[in-house]
């Protein structure tokens, strides 16, 4: 009998050891299952749908254009149960706090744009790259699949790629149409993001991509592609368009020294003849081109 007791004893011991970290895994996997297919699911959803600028009048924009984007637009294109204003996204299963990918918690769930991404509406004291933005409310909806997501809107989001034509520097806001934090279980928890909570950035009014930035290791280096396989198979060097993702996130995503970082993209733009590394001024959402070999940090993500 105390044989038994004792074996008993150890097979508790060694349960209590291994099942957080056995049940953690599973969530994991889980979670990245979801992540794939909400964001498959989405980037098909966004390209069947016209321009995405626009929706709502002038007079709705602090009110409910994202509310308006969502029942005009995004619903007649993805399968939605349930629509929230930003009162009441709790009611959409949106968490009321959340936990960012740095470790620190944020005690109230973001409501409108600006408080998502104070940086948006940059007034720099030489008004050089001035972006005003009149800010909105987000609105909350449940898809029938059960992941509960809040959309921030731009009605004034435009057409312009941004790499298209010979520049120096440009703004990153007006190509931002939508921003999405999503939870994949509702109120369940933990409310952390890159668990089950995510974000998801809706680029340009037309032939419009969606991106998903997720874990990444920060690094520095100089324009040159950087070494990220150093990290892994799964990471890669970001583009641009992830960056901006970044930017708008950054509350969610980023550490104080990463929001305010100059950061290398992988895309190219072509400046006075020749194609030049861009860079992402954290501070102002602003793109700058450099072809000096200015050591700045690099973000190496790692793929969905």
């Amino acid at each position: 009998m105390a044989e038994i007791l004792l074996s008993l004893t150890i097979i508790g011991v060694v349960a209590a050891i291994t099942l957080p970290s056995l049940t953690g895994n599973i969530n994991e996997r889980t979670w990245n299952t979801q992540r794939k297919a909400l964001f498959a699911r989405m980037s098909q959803a966004v390209s069947l749908m016209p321009a995405l600028n626009g929706y709502g009048t002038r007079n709705e924009t602090t009110e409910n254009v994202a509310e308006t984007f969502v029942t005009a637009g995004l619903s007649k294109v993805l399968k939605i149960n349930n629509i929230c204003d930003n009162e009441h996204l709790s009611d959409c299963g949106l968490p009321k706090k959340l936990t960012t990918l740095t470790g620190s918690v944020i005690d109230q769930f973001p409501k409108t744009f600006l408080e998502l991404c104070p940086k948006f509406n940059f007034e720099p004291e030489n008004n050089v790259n001035t972006y005003k933005f009149e800010d909105t409310k987000a609105s909350g909806f449940e898809t029938v699949n059960g992941e509960s997501i809040a959309l921030y809107y731009n009605p004034a989001c435009n057409y312009e790629k941004l790499f298209a034509q010979t520049w120096g520097f440009v703004n990153s806001q007006p190509s931002v149409c939508a921003n999405l934090i999503y939870d994949l279980n509702g109120n369940k928890g933990p409310n952390t993001v890159g668990k089950d909570i995510g974000v998801m950035t809706v680029l340009f009014a037309s032939d419009s991509m969606v991106v998903a930035p997720t874990d990444f290791k920060a690094a520095s280096s100089t324009n040159s592609a950087p070494n990220c396989k150093q990290f892994g198979e799964e990471y890669f060097f970001a583009d641009a368009y992830n960056l901006i993702a970044y930017f708008v996130n950054s509350r969610l995503l980023l550490n104080e020294e990463q929001a305010s970082a100059h950061v290398w993209a992988s895309t190219k733009s072509l400046w006075q003849g020749q194609l030049t590394p861009v860079y992402l001024i954290f501070n102002s959402g602003t793109f700058g081109v450099d072809n000096s070999s200015a050591r700045r940090t690099v973000f190496c993500m790692k793929r969905l």
